[in-house]
């Protein structure tokens, strides 16, 4: 018994708490964390870029347009899984940074927030089919429920850009605060006081 407190306590000491860990992502950590999350937004955005292009200019099949990773790692793009993890990533970044937004950031945060809990949940159900080998609908391969209604190209595009433009919004009040904003923020994210938003 004693062993295991011995390892409990050294993990407990080794580790940050939760609670330390929020309070650097909304403070100290808030910048650097927000431009690498952004960063690996954007290289997501151009994947998906790349594979529309692939498809409506090259006119490529769509099940051999596989952006820039598809063409190193075909079996990859493929996966379920790489997608799902996508997801869960965008999903952790938004919880981990809300913290450190302030007002009309947070608003519009939240927003990217709301709408990338359903388009996880909506990778969840695709990653379940792709396990399981039951698809929704009969379809022969993992289907989303809106996938059911629109192709899925298109519709990871519009879910990428209803989740990219509430959370572009967002850094931007947050890198441009009101004086009022400014004031209550705990991190050193902004680049200028922005007068006319007070």
């Amino acid at each position: 018994m004693q062993r295991v407190a011995n390892i409990r306590s050294f993990i407990a000491s080794a580790l940050p708490r939760t609670t330390d860990l929020r309070a650097q992502l909304a403070g100290r950590w808030h910048r650097s964390a927000m431009w690498l999350f952004f960063g690996v937004v954007l290289a997501h955005w151009a994947e998906h870029l790349l594979q529309a292009y692939q498809i409506w200019a090259l006119g490529m099949p769509q099940h051999q347009a596989l952006g820039a990773l598809g063409m190193l790692w075909p079996w990859l793009v493929h996966s379920e899984w790489l997608h799902y993890g996508y997801a869960l990533v965008m999903l952790l970044g938004l919880i981990a940074l809300r913290g450190g937004m302030r007002d009309r950031a947070l608003r519009w945060w939240t927003a990217a927030l709301v709408i990338q809990v359903w388009h996880h949940f909506e990778h969840a159900l695709l990653l379940a089919q792709a396990l399981t080998g039951h698809n929704l609908a009969g379809s022969p391969v993992p289907t989303s429920l809106v996938q059911l209604v629109v192709p899925r190209v298109e519709l990871h595009l519009f879910y990428n850009a209803v989740v990219f433009i509430p959370m572009v919004v967002a850094m931007l009040y947050h890198l441009y605060p009101s004086a009022n904003e400014a004031a209550t923020t705990r991190c050193s994210c902004a680049l200028r006081h922005n007068p006319a938003a007070a």
